[in-house]
C-alpha cells in the first residue's frame, strides 16, 4: 500500500482550513491519549456529519500534550502500521486541547446546549473508585475533590471530580441532558462508571446526584484498537515534511461496539463501522477475554523468558498454547451465537504483525486489576456452569509465578499484592485479591497452587537458557 505523503504546503492548507471553519465543540473528551487519537477521535473524523462534531480533549494533568496539539491547529498524523507498510492521514477532530486542571474550560463547555457527550479513555484504576464500585475515600486526591467541590470552587483532578464539575455547570445552566460514554476494559462500563460518580455525587450534594440520575445517560462499551503507546516519529511522516510531536502509531483493525441512549444526539460514528446493539456484554467480554486476557498471559508468560514484545511471545509455542487453552474455555462463556471462530483468527493475525511493537512491559501495568476482570472472571463463570477452569487455573498460577520474578511494574494494588505474597498462604491470598469466590473454593485454589511450580520452573529454564547465550 502506498503512504499518503503530507506536504509542508498540504499541511498548511489544512491548517488554514480548520482554521477558518473549525467544528463546533459537541463532544468533551478527558484524556488527550494515543488509544483516544486513534480510536475515538478517529472514529469522529470519518463520521459524515464530522463537520458538526468538534472535541475538546482535557489531558490528564500535562500541558506538554495540550500545547503541543495546539500549536498544529488540533491535527495530528495517525499512521496505520500494516504488517507491510504505512497508510497515513491526517485527523481533524479535535477542535481543543486543554490542560486537565483548567476547571474553568470545562465548566464554560459543560454549560454549552449544544455539548452533547463526554468521552473517556481512562484506566481500570484511573477511576478511583474500590472493589464495589464506590468512590476510594482513602485515596487522598478523592477526599480533597469532595473538599472542593463541596466548598463550591473549581479545582478538581480526579474524573469523579471533573464528571461531577460537568454537570454540577450543566445543571446550573439548564442546559439539558448529556450522554457519558467511557471507553476502557471494564465490564459493563456504563453502570459501572454511573454507579461510582453518583455516590460521589451523593456526598458532595444529594440533589446534584438525583439531577445526575434523571438527566445523564451512561453508555456502556467495548473498544478494539491496538495502539502502543509510542513517542516513535516514523520516517514516513518525516519524509512527508511534517515534524507531527503528537504522532499516534496504530493497526489498521479498529472495533467500537455501544449500548445506551444519546439524549442530545451523537455523530454518525456507525458510518466508520461503530455498532450499536441493546445487549452489550457478549462484545465486550468476547474482546476483554479474548484480546485482553491473551495480551496479559503472554505478558506474564513472556516476560520471564526474556520475551519483549506481543508479537515474540505469541511466536513462542509455549506461549501460543497458553493462549489457545485460556481461549477454547473462555469462548465456552460466551452465550450462544457469539462470533469468535473468526475473531481468533484475525487475533493471532494482529499479535504477529511486527511492526507494532506492543512492548509486554506496557500491559504489565495494574496487572491485579485486569488480572481480576481477563482471567478471573472466566474461571468464576466456568465454575459456575460446572466445566473445567484448569486454563483459567494455568493463567492465575502463571499471573502468580511472574509477580515471583519481581516485575517492578506499576500496580494501584502493589501494598495488597505484597501483603498477600508475605502471607502464610500467598497462593491463596493473591487468589483472594482477585475473587473471593474462587479463594474460597478450596479445589481451585489447589489446582493453581500445583500450576505454579511447573510455571516457575518453565521460566527459571528459559531464564537459563538465555543466560547461556550471553
Amino acid at each position: 500500500m502506498t503512504p499518503s505523503l503530507l506536504t509542508r504546503d498540504e499541511l498548511s492548507r489544512r491548517l488554514g482550513e480548520a482554521a477558518a471553519a473549525p467544528a463546533p465543540v459537541r463532544i468533551i473528551h478527558l484524556g488527550l491519549g494515543h488509544f483516544f487519537r486513534a480510536h475515538q477521535a478517529w472514529y469522529t473524523a470519518h463520521a459524515p456529519d464530522a463537520a458538526q462534531w468538534g472535541i475538546a480533549a482535557f489531558t490528564g494533568r500535562s500541558l506538554a500534550s495540550a500545547e503541543t496539539l495546539n500549536g498544529q491547529g488540533g491535527l495530528f498524523t495517525l499512521v496505520e502500521r500494516g504488517p507491510e507498510a504505512d497508510r497515513l492521514e491526517v485527523v481533524p477532530s479535535v477542535v481543543e486541547a486543554v490542560a486537565g486542571n483548567d476547571v474553568e474550560r470545562l465548566d464554560m463547555f459543560a454549560r454549552d446546549p449544544q455539548v452533547a457527550v463526554i468521552t473517556l479513555t481512562v484506566t481500570e484504576s484511573g477511576y478511583r473508585l474500590t472493589a464495589s464500585g464506590l468512590p476510594d475515600l482513602d485515596d487522598g486526591d478523592v477526599r480533597a475533590d469532595l473538599d472542593t467541590l463541596r466548598s463550591d470552587t473549581h479545582a478538581a483532578s480526579t474524573i469523579l471530580g471533573r464528571l461531577s464539575t460537568i454537570f454540577r455547570a450543566r445543571r446550573n445552566a439548564a442546559a439539558g441532558p448529556i450522554a457519558v460514554v467511557p471507553c476502557d476494559n471494564i465490564p459493563g462500563n456504563g453502570d459501572f462508571v454511573a454507579r461510582g460518580v453518583t455516590a460521589f455525587a451523593e456526598l458532595v450534594d444529594p440533589a446534584l446526584a438525583a439531577w445526575i440520575t434523571a438527566n445523564v445517560s451512561f453508555v456502556s462499551t467495548s473498544v478494539d484498537r491496538i495502539t502502543p503507546h509510542t513517542d516513535e516519529v516514523p520516517a514516513v511522516v518525516s519524509d512527508a515534511g511534517w515534524l507531527d510531536g503528537l504522532t499516534v502509531i496504530t493497526e489498521p483493525f479498529s472495533d467500537w461496539v455501544l449500548a445506551g441512549d444519546f439524549p442530545a444526539g451523537r455523530p454518525g460514528w456507525e458510518s466508520a463501522g461503530a455498532r450499536f446493539v441493546d445487549d452489550i456484554e457478549p462484545w465486550e467480554n468476547r474482546k476483554l477475554w479474548l484480546l485482553n486476557g491473551a495480551h496479559s498471559l503472554l505478558t506474564f508468560a513472556g516476560m520471564p523468558r526474556g520475551l519483549r514484545t506481543v508479537a515474540e511471545a505469541i511466536a513462542d509455542p509455549e506461549c501460543r498454547a497458553l493462549v489457545e487453552s485460556f481461549w477454547s474455555e473462555a469462548v465456552a462463556c460466551l452465550p450462544e451465537g457469539t462470533e469468535h471462530v473468526q475473531y481468533r483468527r484475525q487475533l493471532i493475525d494482529r499479535f504477529e504483525n511486527p511492526r507494532i511493537v506492543h512492548r509486554l512491559a506496557q500491559i504489565a501495568a495494574e496487572a491485579t486489576t485486569k488480572v481480576k476482570f481477563r482471567f478471573a472472571a472466566v474461571a468464576e463463570r466456568s465454575m459456575a456452569d460446572g466445566r473445567d477452569a484448569s486454563a483459567s487455573a494455568r493463567a492465575l498460577a502463571t499471573w502468580i509465578a511472574w509477580l515471583r520474578t519481581d516485575p517492578g511494574a506499576a500496580d494501584v494494588r502493589a501494598d495488597a499484592v505484597a501483603a498477600a505474597e508475605s502471607s502464610d498462604d500467598p497462593v491463596s491470598a493473591l487468589i483472594g485479591l482477585v475473587s473471593p469466590t474462587l479463594a474460597a473454593g478450596h479445589g481451585f485454589v489447589d489446582q493453581v497452587r500445583r500450576f505454579v511450580p511447573s510455571v516457575t520452573v518453565m521460566a527459571d529454564q528459559t531464564w537459563s537458557s538465555v543466560a547461556d547465550r550471553t
